[in-house]
């Protein structure tokens, strides 16, 4: 009984601590919600000058509701403040062996952190440095330690059924190039084909192109493109890729990108391709341990600074990176001297302890993994446009705002309102799952104030209601 009467009055107080706000949604916008067939009650907004002491406008601001990638704007600003703007991940690379004479009687070992950013370029140049330490060949096998991570395994098709799905790669502490294979594709009229060129080519990929190259318009050629993904068995050790469907001439170049790899061997495959680049001799195989304490580093390799990957995470909505930052935000909760691993429980206590330094209540808030990729991941707009005004006011709202999309100019952004007055006046960060579609940033307006705007709808109609997000972001650009 006690603990019945616990929950209900920690449930009001909940209640109490949350605005009750409410005002006219413009007509503008109002007239487009119709048409697309979403209901007011299914729509939340916030609308406030940085500066000043109330919202302009909040519609069901105070309820809580699915942010979809908008919830990338927390977890960047908690990582810029918590950890730093010049924050970098490290790798690590120890010789479990001697070295004589360039070469190592042993395993290499790599000890990951979780750096977001080590993409083909990045994990070239760790190479490279491996390299330049003298060492050329290696006797041993490449070993892998991803322990710095205590957090489930969970199967990547569990959010979507979609587990080849770039999106959906579970963060590893070591993970190199987001563990993708692009699929370039360029029509070959002169032949009627489609060629298709694997990147980075792997010998344990299996490509069977089937694409028929049309002469109608492009459309979503995404979705007239289908692969077929067949995990090695007993009698074929490779992953085997079949393309079929159709792809227009007009379409020109794209590409399409998969994850259809075992993460060891993905990055096994990778190294010894650049380790021979580099004249450098490896037959090893590849498995995964823990590097013994008290033994030094061969070389340490930096990832850029966090400055720099925010972008990549806001503009371009990477869930991957974004997911990898939240638990770097959990070496803020633990003490310096116990960092063996990090959890997705310590990082979330990372975060409710810093929005509390900050006096930012966010009683209905709800994070499971901070990049937004997520059915059950809350916040209300109102917080969310709270958290705006604070980030604002913060030493490093210049790497903030410059994280997010420009509308008309670039990132998720770049094909929205081109063209428009609003065009290179919006910083903003988009956000589109099933069911939900939000965005939130900063709107300069045409009498230069800056306006902090939150809008999310979660309905069964969210996919088409790009139009009224724009026509807020209008409404707030003209207004008086």
């Amino acid at each position: 009984m006690r603990s019945k009467l616990t929950a209900v009055i920690f449930f009001l107080g909940t209640l109490m601590a949350l605005p009750v706000l409410s005002a006219a949604l413009p007509e503008s916008v109002s007239q487009v919600l119709k048409q697309a067939g979403i209901p007011e009650s299914a729509i939340s907004v916030y609308v406030k000058e940085v500066t000043a002491k109330q919202p302009a406008l909040t519609v069901n601001a105070d309820t809580a509701m699915n942010p979809a990638s908008v919830m990338k704007l927390l977890t960047t600003y908690a990582g810029l403040e918590l950890l730093g703007p010049a924050y970098t991940w490290r790798t690590e690379i120890f010789a479990l062996g001697k070295i004589e004479r360039g070469v190592l009687r042993g395993d290499l070992a790599i000890k990951g952190y979780g750096d977001p950013n080590l993409n083909l370029e990045n994990f070239w140049l760790l190479v490279r440095r491996i390299r330049q330490t003298g060492l050329k060949e290696i006797t041993g096998d490449l070993i892998l330690d991803t322990s710095y991570y205590n957090i489930p395994r969970t199967d990547p098709g569990a959010f979507d059924s979609q587990p080849h799905k770039t999106y959906n790669v579970f963060p590893e502490a070591v993970l190199v190039n987001y563990l993708t294979s692009t699929l370039h594709l360029t029509p070959q009229p002169e032949n009627n084909t489609v060629r298709v060129v694997v990147d980075p080519a792997s010998e344990l990929l299996d490509l069977q192109n089937n694409l028929k190259l049309t002469r109608g318009n492009c459309g979503d050629w995404r979705n007239q493109l289908h692969a077929s993904v067949r995990k090695p068995d007993e009698t074929n050790t490779r992953v085997t890729v079949i393309l079929t469907g159709n792809y227009a001439i007009q379409c020109g170049q794209n590409t399409y990108h998969l994850s259809l790899h075992e993460n060891a061997s993905y990055i096994h495959d990778l190294f010894k391709k650049l380790w021979a680049q580099q004249d450098g001799l490896f037959r090893g195989a590849v498995r995964n341990g823990v590097i013994p304490k008290g033994i030094a580093p061969l070389r340490v390799y930096y990832s850029p600074p966090l400055a720099e990957v925010v972008r990549g995470i806001n503009k371009f909505s990477n869930n991957v990176a974004a997911r990898q930052l939240y638990l770097a935000l959990g070496e803020t909760a633990i003490p310096p001297d116990n960092q063996s691993s990090v959890s997705l429980d310590q990082s979330n206590v990372a975060v409710r302890r810093w929005l509390f330094a900050k006096r930012l209540s966010f009683p209905e808030l709800v994070i499971e993994n901070g990049s937004g990729l997520s059915r059950i991941e809350r916040i209300s707009a109102y917080n969310m446009g709270e958290l705006l005004i604070a980030a604002f006011q913060s030493p490093v709202m210049p790497e903030f705002m410059s994280s997010m999309a420009i509308a008309g100019a670039d990132g998720t952004m770049r094909n929205r309102l081109r063209g428009t007055l609003v065009a290179g006046k919006a910083h903003m960060k988009t956000g589109t799952l099933n069911d939900v579609m939000s965005i939130a940033g900063y709107v300069l307006d045409h009498k230069d104030r800056r306006i902090a705007v939150v809008f999310f709808i979660n309905h069964p109609h969210a996919g088409n209601a790009r139009p009224a997000i724009d026509a807020l972001i209008r409404w707030v650009y003209e207004r008086a």
